[in-house]
């Protein structure tokens, strides 16, 4: 691994694999996937067992870089002040009882559901509140709370990722860019990581559909991803990599990517978890020239 890319190393979203196996793990070790990012309510029983799940991690070299809020028990109503000292409790706590024992320095969060109609400013001021009383308090804990602009949650079109940035303190807040969701958003990808770049303490990588490149226009509906799935593996052409690759080389880079992909969908050509992360990681090494991941 060459000195500009020393720092980088890729990780992979349990999204792509569902419900969290020892088996999901071992594909990882195999592939040389040194990191895994899973969400909450994909833990199973390991969300009472973090030690556990720990052990089997170092047994293989693998690195929890962080784990997604979400799932039974964690509120995740951002914007209604009834429920806010809830979120924030309930965050603050899985930041202390579980992402601790991995020694994770980031929590990337998604913001709830979407309201008809998108955020007004109020609803994106009670959001910047409450991300930010969460990261005053994970950060005695050593954690970046880090919300993930995302299509259908309430922060995701470029104006609305630029007024949540505005309102948060960068001591406290920082932003998880996840390519494909900057790009179906109706953002650009590259300018995006180039704006916040201080503020990211780590990324997500997915492609989507050669005719988003430089899409402006409404967010693809979720009618739209159940007809013909919108997140596609890396250099389909949506999302220019190589771009981006050459930004973080500049910037000399040195934190995480995840590769945030989907399950696979046989009836749409897509084959197994395991086919997938090889056409990933052919991409990475042949195209972008990742010697190491």
């Amino acid at each position: 691994m060459n000195q500009t890319t020393s720092g980088i190393h890729f990780a992979v979203g349990n999204a792509i694999f569902g419900d969290l196996e020892v088996s999901h793990l071992d594909l990882l070790a195999e592939f040389g996937f040194p990191g895994i990012e899973p969400y909450r309510n994909w833990l199973g029983p390991f969300l009472r067992e973090p030690r556990a799940l720990k052990d089997l991690l170092d047994e293989r070299e693998i690195a929890l870089i962080t784990c997604s809020n979400g799932g039974a028990g964690q509120s995740m109503q951002f914007i209604d002040p009834r429920h806010r000292q809830q979120t924030i409790d309930d965050h603050v706590a899985f930041a202390r009882d579980f992402l601790t024992v991995f020694g994770c320095r980031h929590f990337k969060i998604n913001m709830g559901s979407r309201p008809p109609g998108g955020p007004s400013d109020e609803d994106l001021k009670a959001i910047a509140t409450t991300v930010e009383e969460i990261g005053k308090r994970t950060a005695d804990l050593g954690i970046l709370i880090a919300p993930h602009p995302h299509i259908w949650g309430p922060v995701e079109r470029p104006h609305e990722i630029a007024r949540l940035m505005e309102l948060t303190d960068p001591r406290y807040v920082g932003l998880i860019v996840d390519t494909g969701q900057i790009n179906l958003g109706g953002g650009d990808p590259v300018a995006t990581i180039a704006t916040y770049y201080d503020r990211i303490p780590a990324l997500h990588w997915k492609d989507t559909r050669a005719e988003y490149r430089g899409y402006t226009g409404p967010t693809p509906t979720r009618e739209q991803h159940q007809q013909a799935i919108l997140y596609k593996d890396l250099g389909t052409g949506g999302v220019d990599f190589p771009a981006i690759w050459k930004l973080l080389r500049e910037r000399n880079y040195q934190s995480w990517i995840t590769l945030d992909l989907d399950p696979p969908r046989t009836n749409e050509g897509e084959g197994s978890p395991a086919e997938k992360l090889a056409i990933n990681r052919r991409y990475l090494r042949e195209t972008l020239g990742v010697e190491q991941l």
